[in-house]
């Protein structure tokens, strides 16, 4: 499982926070924000060999 994403992994499109990093064969990798990361998924999805997504992370409420 690759390692989580943290707020200093920024987006290669914009530089906004990413929270999709998409690894190609050789280890190359792009990281995305979650706009740019749904704007090219099905774009990269033949030429990928893993999407890690925490995208979920924008959308979670913390419990107290």
């Amino acid at each position: 499982m690759s390692p989580s994403l943290t707020a200093q992994d920024r987006c290669d499109r914009c530089g906004a926070q990413a929270y999709i990093r998409a690894r190609f064969s050789h280890n190359r990798e792009l990281l995305f924000c979650a706009h740019h990361g749904r704007r090219y998924q099905a774009a990269l999805e033949h030429r990928i060999t893993e999407l890690h997504d925490e995208t979920h992370r924008l959308t979670s409420t913390a419990q107290h």
